[in-house]
């Protein structure tokens, strides 16, 4: 059954919120994991795409966007719909609702911001896995 891990961060900013999934991605890739990238749209995927290369000087993490042919290929890919290829392993959840495919991982983790809106869509998935009997974790990054 798929762990659930909320990422709570002090910041009120979004682009706080895709630094935090970088460097996520980073260390799962790191440690062998696939990771799938859900955007919420093509532009924050396209965003995301271009931060993974930049959002640190000395890191590397090889990545295509889902729309490309190699994405089965590499370790981490970023898409926007329903679509990931063949990832299986980790999902990084950027929306503001549980993606239908959710289960297919063995891990999720979702990154809470602190902007009104999306806290209250993310009790709101808290609810919907804890319903549903998935393990969950809560990591409070403001402490």
């Amino acid at each position: 059954m798929t762990q659930v891990d909320f990422y709570i961060l002090p910041a009120s900013e979004q682009e706080k919120q895709l630094l935090f999934a970088c460097r996520l991605t980073e260390k799962a890739w790191q440690k062998g994991h696939q990771v799938f990238i859900q955007a919420r749209d093509k532009a924050q995927a396209e965003h995301l795409d271009q931060l993974l290369w930049q959002f640190r000087p000395d890191s590397f993490i090889p990545h295509f966007l889902i729309d490309d042919d190699k994405v089965d290929s590499v370790p981490v890919a970023i898409g926007f719909d329903s679509h990931c290829g063949q990832h299986h392993d980790v999902m990084i959840n950027l929306c503001d609702h549980v993606p239908d495919h959710f289960s297919r991982f063995e891990r999720v983790a979702e990154i809470v911001w602190q902007q009104e809106q999306l806290l209250q869509a993310k009790r709101n998935d808290w609810r919907f896995y804890q319903q549903r009997g998935y393990q969950l974790n809560r990591h409070d990054m403001r402490r």
